[in-house]
């Protein structure tokens, strides 16, 4: 079965989005496939997985405004030390999660999370893209 390129991009968006927040997920795996599939589409792939992945962490952030401040959360230190540039570690499974909640119940600048949740959301993508375009 072959799905058009508008599918597959669509269910890239999806498993990036859901890979971002706590819920299990593999985009890396549907990143790979849909660049198998339509190689002549990197940019556009690269593109919708990091908005997908970036858009997932930053609802995370949001859900983090929502928690009262008496939370305590491990990820918690690293943006108190590193302020909003440890969210560049986003993309890092498992503790990456927690970090832009840990970032939302801080209260930091919504603008600078979003570039630094993207900026490292987008190079772990390339990486892997560029990676996956030099073996195939």
């Amino acid at each position: 079965m072959t799905f058009t390129l508008t599918e597959s991009l669509s269910a890239l968006f999806v498993s990036a989005f859901v890979a971002s927040t706590v819920f299990p997920g593999g985009s890396e795996v549907v990143l790979v496939g849909v660049l198998h599939q339509f190689p002549e589409s990197f940019n556009t792939i690269l593109l919708v997985a990091t908005f997908g992945n970036t858009l997932g962490s930053m609802t995370s952030y949001v859900l983090g405004r929502l928690f009262p401040n008496k939370v305590e959360m491990k990820a918690l230190a690293q943006v108190q030390k590193y302020g909003t540039v440890a969210l560049i570690m986003a993309w890092v499974p498992l503790i990456g999660d927690a970090l832009p909640i840990a970032a939302g119940w801080l209260r930091l600048s919504w603008w600078k999370t979003l570039f630094w949740i993207a900026l490292g959301k987008f190079l772990r993508y390339a990486a892997i893209a560029y990676g996956f375009a030099q073996i195939f």
